[in-house]
């Protein structure tokens, strides 16, 4: 009963407290319903001819993801939708006008190449990889002419029936061609529509069409669509060389989703795309990375079917790209590769730009964004002036610049404390309930976390109070609306000098923190009036502070959220790290970014509204409800078919001399925090067949070792935790008649500076599905036959002799024939792995005994091992 004894300013508190957290409620509701595209219309597959239609591209999406089974390398799919593809293109061809001339080709790509990915150097050797192109321009154009690349990838990951990765991307390209020709434009250059074949296995479609094909020096712009998810906010994720592309994007984008700043973040996200071909590593074309960010739970997973499209995403994503392409046709700025080394000096400079909720786009260049982001700055250290000048005898100048320094550093405090206190939660919640409980609900994440971390970030008010409460009363009244200035000058500050920091270290954003700012300056005006005509204690003049304030903290909770629940829905693939840390690393991630997100959120309000909030009652409300949601969430169970647990079944043979197998195994690994031991309480029947038992213990199961995964290599870095099952291969010398083998096919050859070359032929025997091949080569090793004759930079394992990593794809049945450069006498290893999409019967059947709620990624690895 206590609780409801409160004081009067306890219940104005309250009062306050429920007001703003239905203001934040209602802006809420408002960035889901746009995160989720909820105010798009998608148009039928009877519109008219002249429009985009999102149910005339999801029926392509349905043909590549339900009727052909599996676009992934070495399956049949993967050829069938190829041939739908350039069927489709060719019945766009016969409808085109006498002002069109449509061109339509299939190639094959072959070639060899060093890269860097996650931090491992590989290099890649493919052959037989299919692209389909479409070129499209006017009757009077010609070959040399600068055209606009519209790419998308065609195959899939395996285990995946790839609608939203990538068959999103294949349906709006071919929806967008077919709208080129039947909606009686003509382009003023060429339009190049690029499906390639080999995404998935490091960008091997797209390296091919680059490095081989005869248009490609004539590319002056491009635009590469991705999805890493089914649906959602389709963001340009990259942007570049150079501000045209963005620039052109803000122009002409119907719904534009853009943020410089995802330019700072994409490079730390464990990924790549088509992109770095086109704009990095292989050219310098000017061009827009734009994906599909939101429903990361089915990406790359069996769950990735038709039916999770987000529904809206296709016709937003439609009509920007039309918009997009047609002004990117028109600039004067699109040049061939030759005509753009010369104007060079116009692709160097960089932008700041960014989208309010899809509606309208800012942008403005980064020498603009030098005075912009640096006047809050510099206001902050004029005010100190002003206010001494203002009545010098009121203040010293030294104690009022000390006071500002002080609301700085409190405020720092309060986003620091915003942080630690969900993270300490979520540590403290991990003692008694399995970790990732919010992941298949993440509405639950943000109640956890965000009262605790609305919690610190009070924390410095009311310690502030009650030191100038036991300072007196007569002090307290003189000192509070002085202070109540210096905490708002030193919360601008705060925002102002990081807006300086993100500049001068070069990144791309801090427009976040600049229309803080402003936001701010706004709302403080509006305050001060208010107290003129309210008084100072009406709990009217807060609320004068925060309506100026609510544009720029809806899109505060657009940014943020976009952020947030890209992560939770990432975590389940973020790699499992053994434990002890990594039992805490996924919920302590997920805290920490929705404790930043809150003070980015609630930041702004805090130095005028936190009179109100930092009340001893609120704190404990805040608690209180913090300490029920932790308990209430462990009761959750952390998946279910909406949010998979994602699981590695890997059935390995260990096999010699083309004909024989020594050793079978499975190979188990989970990919986030819930170990395995949590899969077999939940799933009894797969430890009974993996003969588990009910004591299984992961810190004493047998490991499997890390050349185990050659096979996923470097992907091999998330399965980290992971188990040895004993498995029979019986059966195996019933399906195939050979197995992958690697041998000489001619004596070696012995140079003069001791130097020998071997001559060698590797067969891949009589499987069928083959993903790809991968082989790890240690010993003195000098020179090869791929990527130019140079071997990349060795990887040292831990404990191992340097290695190098090659993988092979392509779809053939004919043998590879390479040699190998060593330097001395001493062997060379090769250790050989193949990586077959088909199951034998058991793994078939050990795989259907997972539970409903998990996605597992089941496929036989061939090893073998070999001395030169």
């Amino acid at each position: 009963m206590a609780f409801w004894r409160m004081s009067s300013r306890d219940a104005t508190g309250f009062k306050f407290l429920f007001s703003i957290v239905f203001i934040y409620a209602l802006m809420s509701a408002i960035v889901y319903s746009v995160l989720h595209m909820k105010f798009i219309s998608p148009l039928p597959s009877d519109a008219p001819l002249e429009r985009f239609s999102e149910a005339r591209a999801v029926e392509h999406i349905r043909v590549l993801a339900e009727e052909i089974d599996g676009r992934q390398e070495g399956r049949p799919g993967l050829k069938e939708a190829a041939t739908y593809i350039k069927s489709q293109l060719e019945m766009i061809k016969e409808r085109a006008g006498p002002n069109l001339r449509v061109e339509v080709e299939e190639t094959q790509v072959d070639g060899s190449f060093s890269m860097m990915f996650l931090g491992h150097s590989i290099s890649l050797g493919y052959r037989n990889h299919t692209n389909i192109l479409m070129r499209i321009s006017s009757m009077d154009s010609h070959d040399t002419d600068a055209s606009v690349l519209m790419n998308a990838h065609y195959d899939s990951p395996v285990n995946s029936p790839g609608a939203g990765d990538c068959g999103s991307c294949v349906a709006s390209l071919l929806e967008l061609a077919r709208l080129v020709v039947d909606s009686g434009w003509t382009p003023p250059r060429p339009v190049i529509f690029l499906f390639n074949g080999a995404e998935e296995l490091f960008m091997l479609g797209s390296h091919g069409f680059m490095t081989k094909h005869k248009l490609k020096d004539t590319i002056g712009a491009f635009i590469n669509v991705e999805a890493s998810g089914t649906g959602g906010i389709d963001l340009v994720c990259q942007s570049g060389p150079g501000s045209w592309p963005s620039q052109v994007y803000s122009q002409a984008a119907v719904y534009p989703m853009a943020q410089s700043s995802a330019q700072d973040v994409f490079p730390v996200i464990p990924g790549d795309t088509d992109y770095r071909m086109f704009a990095e590593d292989y050219a310098d074309i000017p061009g827009l990375d734009i994906i599909f960010l939101l429903g990361g739970y089915y990406y790359h997973t069996s769950f990735d079917t038709v039916d999770r499209i987000v529904p809206g995403s296709m016709q937003a994503r439609g009509e920007n790209l039309i918009s997009v392409l047609k002004a990117f046709t028109s600039s004067s700025r699109l040049k061939v590769a030759s005509e753009r080394k010369d104007a060079n000096n116009d692709m160097v400079e960089r932008a700041v730009f960014f989208d309010y909720l899809t509606f309208f786009m800012v942008y403005y260049p980064r020498r603009v964004a030098m005075v912009l982001h640096n006047i809050p700055a510099a206001l902050f250290l004029c005010v100190p002036f002003f206010l001494y000048m203002m009545d010098p005898r009121a203040h010293p100048l030294l104690s009022i610049f000390w006071a500002f320094l002080k609301g700085v550093v409190n405020h720092f405090a309060g986003i620091l404390l915003g942080v630690i206190f969900p993270v300490l939660f979520a540590v403290i919640r991990l003692f008694f309930a399995y970790p990732m409980s919010w992941f298949a609900h993440s509405y639950l994440a943000f109640l956890m976390f965000i009262p605790c971390s609305f919690f610190g970030l009070l924390i410095p008010r009311a310690i502030s109070d009650r030191v100038s409460h036991s300072q007196g009363v007569s002090s307290k009244k003189i000192m509070k609306e002085p202070s109540d200035e210096a905490r708002f000058w030193g919360a601008f500050g705060f925002y102002a000098f990081a807006t300086s920091a993100y500049f001068f270290a070069g990144l791309n954003g801090g427009f976040m923190t600049f229309v803080i700012c402003i936001s701010m300056l706004l709302g403080w005006i509006a305050f001060c009036m208010s107290v003129k005509s309210y008084g100072y204690n009406s709990i009217k003049s807060p609320m004068f502070y925060v309506i100026p304030l609510v544009p720029c903290l809806l899109y505060a909770l657009y940014f943020g959220g976009i952020l947030a629940l890209f992560l939770i829905e990432k975590m389940g693939m973020m790699g499992a790290i053994p434990p002890p840390y990594g039992y805490y690393l996924a919920d302590v991630a997920v805290a920490a970014v929705i404790g930043i997100v809150t003070g980015l959120c609630l930041g702004p309000v805090i130095p005028i509204c936190d009179r109100w909030l930092a009340k001893s009652s609120i704190l404990k409300f805040l608690l209180h409800f913090s300490v029920v949601m932790l308990a209430v969430s462990s009761q959750f169970f952390p998946y279910s078919k909406d949010a998979p647990k994602r699981v590695v079944l890997q059935h390995t043979f260990i096999s010699a001399g083309g004909n024989e197998i020594t050793g079978s195994s499975y190979d188990l690994a989970v990919i986030d925090s819930n170990s395995m031991e949590f899969i077999f309480k939940h799933a009894p029947e797969v430890a009974e067949e993996l003969h588990a038992g009910p004591s299984f213990s992961l810190a004493n199961a047998e490991a499997s070792p890390q050349e185990a995964w050659l096979a996923l290599f470097p992907i091999s870095c998330v399965v980290t935790t992971n188990g040895r099952f004993s498995a029979k291969g019986n059966n195996i010398s019933e399906r195939y008649s050979q197995f992958p083998h690697l041998q000489t096919h001619k004596p070696q050859t012995t140079y003069k500076n001791g130097t020998r070359r071997v001559h060698l032929e590797l067969s891949l025997g009589s499987l069928e599905e083959i993903w790809v091949t991968v082989l790890n080569i240690t010993g003195p090793l000098s020179g090869w036959s791929f990527a130019d004759g140079k071997p990349p930079a060795p990887e040292l394992p831990p404990g191992g002799p340097p290695s190098y990593i090659l993988r092979l794809s392509g779809n053939s049945g004919e043998k590879w024939n390479f040699w190998l450069e060593a330097s001395s006498e001493e062997e060379v290893r090769v250790d050989v792995a193949v990586l077959d999409q088909r199951l034998d019967e058991e793994t078939i059947h050990l795989k259907g005994l997972f539970p409903k709620w998990s996605d597992v990624i089941a496929y036989t690895s061939f090893l073998s091992t070999y001395f030169f």
